[in-house]
């Protein structure tokens, strides 16, 4: 009998595909057959609107479009501290001058864009680009400054810019919390099996991905944006960490302070629960 298909959307960073790439490799035996789809965070984002991907990852600044459909899964997580986005630009822009520049960002739903607009409410020139274009874009001229995720972090001064504001800091400083990048959604009406063996499956390949690195490595650069193996692995021991094996209190009151901010309540229902 065959099994039935589970269809799970991450993008393609170091930290998720280290993640789910045991799974994706086949193994980690699961009840289900697991189909990936792998998409930049913006087009993930977007495609959680329709609430047809059953497990998606995306940017905590969508939760309020997309609860009740989706609840925060408690692993796969890319939460912490020093690790949030960076504000760059081309010359050493004082921050009162910031709200005046164009200012690339990596999607408009994306958590970057979020602190970017607490930080700056009054910037007014705004330009949404997938995020591995706006370090080229920027080192070309066509914008003064940007907001940089993923690998961008590692690599900008490669691009000749120089950091304004790292926004993570900001966040940290202003809530004491680690800063809630984005997450494993699952959709609610998933079986209850269902989501209970995708919490043994991702341990297990948690595992697995640390105690087998070299085998996985070839998968992880298959996908990456930046190719160089020192950036990847800054990468994956930047954005994987405690947080990822499991949310925890502190992540949990991080990611309810991003959906305050967001306008939910605080009673509102955001996680995943096993019954």
């Amino acid at each position: 009998m065959a099994r039935p298909k589970l269809q799970i959307a991450i993008s393609p960073c170091p930290n998720d595909t280290f993640l789910f790439g045991p799974l994706a490799l086949g193994w980690v035996e699961t009840p289900f057959e697991v189909d990936f789809l792998f998409e930049d965070i913006e087009t993930l984002n977007r495609l959680a609107l329709s609430g047809e991907i059953p497990v998606i990852k995306l940017s905590f600044a969508m939760l309020p479009k997309v609860l009740p459909k989706y609840a925060v899964f408690p692993v796969g997580s890319a939460l912490g501290r020093g690790c949030g986005p960076l504000l760059v630009a081309r010359r050493a822009y004082p921050l009162v001058e910031i709200p005046d520049l164009e200012v690339l960002l990596p999607g408009e739903h994306t958590t970057a864009h979020l602190l970017f607009r607490l930080a700056f409410p009054e910037a007014h020139r705004k330009v949404f680009r997938p995020y591995h274009e706006i370090l080229p874009a920027l080192s070309a001229g066509e914008a003064e400054a940007g907001v940089i995720i993923h690998e961008g972090r590692f690599v900008y001064r490669k691009y000749g810019l120089h950091l304004i504001l790292d926004l993570g800091l900001w966040w940290e400083k202003e809530t004491g919390l680690p800063i809630p990048l984005g997450g494993i959604f699952i959709r609610r009406d998933l079986p209850e099996g269902a989501g209970q063996a995708l919490l043994a499956a991702l341990k297990k390949a948690l595992a697995l991905a640390r105690g087998r690195f070299e085998e996985l490595w070839p998968f992880i650069r298959q996908h990456a944006q930046e190719l160089s193996r020192p950036v990847i692995e800054e990468h994956i021991r930047t954005y994987v960490n405690g947080y990822t094996a499991d949310l925890g209190e502190e992540g949990r009151r991080a990611i309810r302070e991003i959906g305050l901010r967001l306008g939910l309540s605080p009673e509102e229902n955001l996680f995943w629960r096993a019954k």
